[in-house]
């Protein structure tokens, strides 16, 4: 069981940077768990408020129910309270449900509740998806507003009225009308979170409708840079946060925007341009051909330099 109270949790993540370990395989395509614990580990190395554990990038979509339990309960043993755990929930509701407490068990701080799978849903069929699920768990809730789960600001209010559990908001839309529409409605009662794929892209305007945070796909192979721009974007240094959009982000936006499902791909083969490889994403999802992967590498060894350098002068 986690320790931290839902309000506990929900401030600790809004104070710091985020990020989502990918999930590794191995060569027959099974959950590769040490290598995963050692990646853990290695990413506690650095600045980083919680880990979301079989998130988005960690393929959740293609892990069976119980590696998604094999996953949370590797995350919570390796990270031993240094940092939340925030587990990943979704499809329908009893799924979700299952889920969820299946991480409260394995010692989870949190749940991020992903999308259901497929189906449109009405309003009030999102509140009440967030509203069972919540009510299924002791542990504070993250509603990932995104695909079919978008619910807007007066339905949200009503959930988050019969909720206390439910304590944050991770936005994966980027409409910045429902967005600031949510913050005026609850302002400080939920933390805020950007989840747009390429958080880093969105996360100076963001940081003005009260999203404080973000989760950083790229701190899995670039840790010191992803807290760098972090930083600078807290710290509303503007100058070196579009330098950094311009050095790295925006090329690598170009070569993520070549496939669908890429913003996954190349986060793995980001790892495997750092000598850290993870593995092939599953299928559906395919890995970066051998022409992205080697313009991939380029663009990280420019961009990582500094902080090599740094780490070496140490």
């Amino acid at each position: 069981m986690s320790k931290m109270t839902p309000q506990e949790m929900a401030r600790t993540i809004g104070a710091g940077l985020l990020t989502f370990p990918v999930t590794h395989f191995d060569a027959e395509n099974r959950v590769d768990e040490k290598a995963f614990r050692d990646h853990c580990a290695w990413m506690l190395d650095h600045e980083v408020a919680a880990l979301f554990a079989a998130g988005g990038t960690g393929e959740f979509f293609s892990l069976t129910p119980s590696e998604v339990d094999q996953v949370v309960r590797a995350s919570v043993e390796e990270t031993a309270g240094k940092v939340p755990v925030i587990a990943g929930a979704g499809y329908g509701t009893q799924t979700a449900i299952e889920l969820a407490q299946a991480a409260e068990r394995a010692g989870a701080d949190g749940i991020l509740l992903l999308p259901p799978y497929l189906t449109e849903t009405p309003q009030e069929g999102v509140a009440a998806h967030i509203e069972a699920v919540c009510k299924s768990v002791s542990i504070g809730v993250i509603h990932y507003n995104r695909a079919n789960a978008i619910i807007r600001e007066d339905a949200l209010a009503r959930v988050a009225d019969r909720c206390p559990n439910l304590v944050g908001f991770k936005d994966g839309v980027g409409d910045l009308e429902l967005m600031m529409k949510v913050y005026a409605k609850l302002g400080d009662r939920l933390t805020y979170v950007g989840g747009l794929p390429t958080a880093e892209t969105f996360a100076m305007p963001y940081l003005e409708m009260g999203v404080t945070t973000y989760s950083s796909a790229i701190y899995n192979f670039m840790p010191e840079w992803a807290v760098a721009f972090y930083k600078a974007v807290r710290a509303k240094d503007n100058a070196t946060a579009v330098r950094m959009l311009n050095e790295f982000v925006f090329p690598y936006l170009n070569i993520r925007d070549k496939q669908r499902g890429y913003a996954v791909s190349i986060v793995k083969a980001g790892l495997k341009s750092v000598g850290r490889p993870a593995g092939p994403v599953r299928l559906p999802l395919v890995d970066l051909n051998e022409a992205e992967q080697a313009e991939l590498d380029a663009l990280i060894a420019k961009a990582n330099a500094p902080f090599v350098e740094a780490r070496r002068a140490a």
